[in-house]
């Protein structure tokens, strides 16, 4: 069979989107080979659910500028293309450069007239991956106070490329929101189910990524978690505008929030329902 790869997104945190992907991920498990990504590197918390233990398999690094300052002619250059603010130009000295702004771009590089510029090394954040249980689990996190978690995410994309045979589903917990890390988390995805809440926050933060997929040209479906503590007509008349499938209601249940609580994987009815129609 085809390798199918799996997007489970959320617009805004907090509605149950890692919940609902290890829940799928156990399932899936139980007959076929599955990988579980967990892409929200900036607070991932996959293994927790899942109770495994992670295993470091990298760290990832990301080049950064660095100064020759007998070569620097104090012109200032370097400053002027940087658009995330990395470097400060000071009158008749060398550049301060902050570090945690660069994102690598290399402009600065390109624009200094005198070669005064060469590259060097920082650690961001580390690559784990556990491939002993029964869930292959592959994580990023992104070390503090590092702005650019893409390069994190990236790292991962290339990881499941080289190793994507070896599996019949890959699941991708993705970041919240619609940034960039989101979408570099998106793209090698087949098929997309965006959990969200029956709530006003639920319902405009669920447009925004279901906007956001449509763009991407990504299926899309629309998992409606706790379906019982809102009205449902938020999100129904979004889904009916959209033209985009409500494909699963879970219910608020007591026994998911005991499990989520203390650590314990969960399953449910209404989480096999989903999962039979990622198979077909």
């Amino acid at each position: 069979m085809m390798v199918k790869i799996i997007g489970i997104t959320g617009g805004k945190g907090g509605t149950g989107k890692s919940t609902v992907a290890t829940a799928i991920a156990i399932q899936l498990s139980k007959k076929y080979k599955v990988l579980l990504v967990d892409a929200d590197v900036d607070c991932p918390n996959d293994h927790l659910i899942l109770n495994l233990k992670r295993n470091e398999y990298k760290i990832v690094q990301q080049r950064i500028p660095t100064w020759n300052k007998d070569k620097c002619i104090n012109c200032g250059l370097c400053g002027t293309v940087c658009k995330t603010n990395a470097i400060v130009n000071i009158p008749n000295k060398s550049p301060m450069f902050i570090s945690t702004q660069c994102n690598g771009c290399g402009a600065c590089f390109f624009k200094c007239p005198v070669k005064a510029i060469n590259w060097t090394n920082k650690d961001i954040g580390k690559i784990y991956f556990n491939n002993q249980d029964k869930i292959h689990l592959l994580s990023g996190e992104l070390k503090e106070n590092e702005p650019v978690s893409e390069f994190i995410i990236n790292s991962l994309n290339e990881i499941i490329t080289k190793i994507v045979q070896n599996y019949d589903y890959i699941i991708i917990d993705t970041p919240a929101g619609t940034h960039c890390p989101v979408i570099a988390a998106l793209e090698m995805c087949d098929e997309v189910f965006a959990v969200t809440e029956p709530t006003p926050l639920g319902k405009h933060d669920l447009e925004v990524i279901l906007n956001l997929l449509v763009k991407l040209k990504i299926k899309s479906n629309i998992i409606l978690n706790r379906s019982d503590i809102g009205d449902k007509k938020f999100i129904e008349v979004l889904s009916k505008d959209m033209k985009i499938d409500i494909i699963s209601e879970i219910s608020y249940s007591k026994e998911i929030v005991n499990n989520y609580a203390n650590g314990v994987p969960i399953e449910n009815k209404q989480i096999n329902e989903i999962t039979i129609k990622i198979i077909k």
